[in-house]
């Protein structure tokens, strides 16, 4: 039984994951808001519902994979170490490179590029894109709460994860600005990790001590 659903997961991975690489090449070619859904099915050889069922949004074919970075960023909050500060975990997490900025493939830079570009000229995904950051920023709140025994009311947990995703969304600005300007990859890299690391000394002298894990004796 344990295998049967394995090999069905896996399956059903397949498929969605074919379905979004279609949907990226479509988009790619005659953006977002030129392509459909009823022929993304057809390009990828599934019904129309079959799509709905992997996304319930058009726009979640873009940004699936960003349900990770939520469930990872908050999974290094609460894991951090004792004595460690939330703004240290976030901080770690935040200068690890991943996706197609740190991808080896040597296409990825054409691949980010072309993302890029798409999600610059479409005003909904965009839209998407924010909501997206407003609901990092309030799960991101809630558990710093909850971290710090935080009365309600209190509006430190808040103003510290804005603060802190303030940082995130600054830098895909910054990345986007220059992919669209035709930045290298690997000096985007170098740039972006410099621009972290400026923005996140400029919060360490006001949140550097908030929320740190106490040590036991």
């Amino acid at each position: 039984m344990s295998t049967e659903l394995g090999l069905r997961e896996r399956k059903k991975q397949q498929t969605r994951e074919r379905i979004a690489e279609t949907a990226r090449r479509l988009f790619a070619e005659r953006g977002f808001e030129g392509v459909t859904v009823a022929e993304i099915a057809r390009a990828a050889e599934v019904a129309e519902k079959t799509v709905f069922n992997y996304f319930p949004t058009k726009e979640d074919l873009v940004y699936w994979r960003l349900e990770s970075f939520e469930e990872e960023l908050l999974e290094t909050i609460r894991r951090r170490a004792p004595g460690e500060s939330i703004l240290a975990a976030f901080s770690r997490f935040i200068l690890r490179q991943r996706g197609l900025l740190a991808a080896p493939d040597p296409e990825a830079g054409e691949r980010l590029a072309a993302i890029t570009r798409m999600i610059s000229e479409s005003p909904a995904l965009r839209a998407r894109e924010q909501r997206i950051f407003g609901r990092y920023t309030d799960s991101l709140a809630g558990l710093i709460a909850e971290e710090t025994g935080a009365r309600p009311g209190d509006a430190r947990p808040r103003v510290a994860a804005n603060a802190m995703m303030g940082v995130h969304r600054t830098l895909v600005d910054f990345a986007r600005e220059r992919i669209v300007a035709g930045m290298e990859r690997d000096r985007l890299a170098r740039d972006v990790r410099a621009r972290t690391k400026q923005a996140l000394e400029l919060l360490e002298e006001g949140l550097g001590d908030y929320g740190v894990r106490p040590t036991t004796s």
